[in-house]
């Protein structure tokens, strides 16, 4: 009787000692998410970067112990759990109907982007995670694809982290160009004559953050927005598939698991399949009820993540990446940017 009220103690206890233990982590990333927002709605301006900058001057913080264990868990456990829930996003009717022709081009895109990142990094002599991170973030959907990554990605052997740094340049850089972009595409669209389902494959396919490219769609016109928002989901779907191959390919690195269970949850990530199984769900329509409630959590958990990830790192750490990977990101946004708007074009 005595061990069973022990045990019984010992359980109800743990969750408890585990919440005083992140509780002052997660409130410190709260707090940054919540001013971010702030600032953001005033200013109309991109929250995630907000947040980034904010958490960067209070990165000393995370070096405390009383609030380096929920910093931790927000930038790790609530970063992927945000990426996970994009996932309800997407349904593949919306991309059934969008014709062969153009998933095909998008797809096209995505890879050949990837690829530019990688080559661009051995050019410029930059570490290859850096390419895999600036390709994969101008391909898909900005930070959020960045932050997922870099998940995936090896880390040093030295114990640093040196991923985490290059993610988070690049998640700034996507961010900034992703806002010069909302303004300067519309103007080309436009100076183009480009049809509103041209233009929506340009903007929808060009654009990293999913919030700018529905900004620059409907400023064009409805139906070159509502096109855009399509290409702009298609390019969320590949999400789940580029970092599976980035795992797979990340597999060498790594030592080899003991058990199948843990090589699968090693090369395919927890929160990978909970992107898969909320986008078959969705497809389903079986999220209607749910859905805005979803992404308001993966909204909600992304920003936390990025305010931990952001508290994890400093100015000094952030500038002594250099202006190379910030040439990179340019260089792989100048190429995506080009080919769809060659894409386009031709079909105008």
């Amino acid at each position: 009787m005595q061990a069973r009220a022990a045990f019984l103690i010992a359980f109800l206890e743990a969750p408890a000692q585990t919440v005083r233990r992140l509780w002052p982590g997660w409130a410190l990333c709260v707090l940054i998410a919540l001013a971010a927002s702030f600032v953001a709605e005033l200013y109309q301006g991109p929250p995630m970067l907000y947040a980034l900058l904010f958490a960067v001057a209070l990165h000393h913080q995370s070096l405390e112990s009383r609030t380096a264990p929920g910093v931790d868990f927000c930038s790790r456990t609530l970063l992927r759990l945000g990426v996970g829930l994009l996932g309800a996003r997407i349904t593949w009717a919306q991309i059934a109907g969008l014709g062969w022709p153009t998933v095909l081009i998008v797809i096209g895109a995505v890879a050949s982007t990837l690829l530019c990142g990688w080559w661009l990094a051995k050019v410029m002599r930059l570490p290859w995670t850096l390419g895999v991170l600036a390709g994969g973030a101008t391909a898909i959907c900005g930070a959020s694809a960045a932050l997922a990554i870099a998940a995936v990605l090896p880390r040093a052997k030295d114990g640093e982290t040196p991923t985490e740094r290059h993610a988070l340049v690049i998640a700034v850089m996507a961010t900034l160009l992703s806002t010069v972009a909302m303004v300067a595409y519309p103007l080309i669209a436009r100076y183009l004559q480009l049809s509103p389902a041209a233009a929506g494959l340009f903007i929808g396919g060009s654009i990293h953050d999913v919030a700018q490219v529905v900004v620059a769609g409907y400023s064009l016109s409805p139906a070159a927005g509502d096109a855009a928002s399509l290409v702009k989901l298609l390019r969320v779907s590949l999400l789940a598939a580029v970092v599976m191959g980035v795992a797979l390919s990340c597999r060498g690195a790594r030592a080899a698991p003991a058990s199948w269970q843990a090589r699968v949850g090693t090369l395919v990530p927890g929160f990978l399949w909970l992107f898969i199984a909320l986008a078959l769900l969705n497809s389903l329509g079986l999220l209607q009820p749910l859905q805005q409630t979803l992404n308001q959590a993966s909204r909600a958990c992304l920003m936390l993540g990025v305010a931990g990830l952001g508290m994890k790192t400093s100015f000094p750490h952030l500038a002594s990446a250099g202006w190379r990977p910030m040439l990179l990101m340019v260089a792989t946004s100048a190429f995506l940017a080009t080919l769809m708007l060659s894409a386009a074009w031709a079909g105008r």
